[in-house]
């Protein structure tokens, strides 16, 4: 297993299909089969995927993959608490090794979205990707390519598609009882703490592999107080707060307006 030192993201690899050595695979479910999935990424949103997954009949948390043992220490300890077992990754290649797992919940930073989406589809397993999808549209595109090459399910959502207010406010709207909606406007704020400034590279954490979280984009040294989440506001990693709070109100709007079609083309 060969370590991530090449860091500019590699065409070769989502353009030809050749990013693990690992053949196709799917395990075949019966009836009465629990469904297991992994859970890649887990700082915040991983970690309500890890929950509520956990509470889903005929589903079974079994492994969790995140490049800070910090993360991995923390689920571990509640999962332990329950009196279950869960296998542990820091290399999410590692992960994908083990056959028994039939899907892959992604919540990385947004630079990781389409490697682990195309590299689970590549062995055998079907995604649930966290929004964006993924960090630019090329990238986006050969997750299409690589999901129905595998014929594996992938699969995003924003989660007020989910609030039954709002469905019931959209309804609303759709029986036309407020008539024609010329436009819709969005103003977001949110009390959020300054990112701060450096004046120089900051520390890695111990617990974190930094090769491994720096995956696909250009290494380069920490010039951010926080490492998590504040990976967003800076364009090797993160796509700004269009590609972090935008898009749930984005896709609302798109929603309310009653807007389900997609861009006149097809990927195949």
């Amino acid at each position: 297993m060969k370590v991530l030192t090449r860091r500019a993201f590699t065409k070769s690899t989502l353009a030809g299909g050749a990013a693990l050595a690992l053949a196709p695979y799917s395990r075949v479910l019966g009836a009465n089969d629990d469904i297991r999935v992994a859970v890649v990424g887990f700082k915040s949103q991983g970690s309500n995927h890890i929950k509520y997954f956990s509470r889903i009949p005929g589903v079974r948390v079994v492994a969790l993959c995140d490049v800070d043992r910090a993360f991995i220490d923390r689920e571990v300890k509640t999962i332990k608490e329950k009196n279950e077992h869960v296998d542990t990754y820091v290399d999410v290649r590692k992960l994908l090794e083990d056959k028994s797992i039939d899907a892959i919940i992604t919540a990385t930073p947004n630079h990781w979205h389409s490697l682990v989406t195309v590299w689970a589809c590549q062995a055998g397993k079907d995604v649930y990707v966290e929004k964006p999808v993924s960090h630019n549209i090329w990238e986006g595109r050969k997750m299409v390519e690589a999901a129905r090459k595998y014929n594996r399910i992938v699969q995003t959502g924003t989660q007020r598609r989910s609030d039954e207010g709002l469905a019931a406010a959209f309804e609303y709207i759709k029986q036309g009882n407020l008539g024609p909606i010329l436009r819709a406007r969005c103003y977001y704020y949110s009390q959020r703490g300054p990112i701060g400034k450096v004046d120089g590279p900051q520390p890695i954490p111990e617990t974190v592999n930094y090769n491994l979280w720096t995956g696909p984009a250009p290494m380069a040294p920490l010039m951010r107080k926080n490492l998590h989440y504040d990976w967003h506001w800076q364009w090797p990693y993160g796509n700004g707060d269009l590609g972090n709070n935008g898009i749930h109100f984005i896709d609302t709007c798109r929603w309310a307006l009653g807007y389900s079609h997609l861009a006149p083309r097809a990927i195949s």
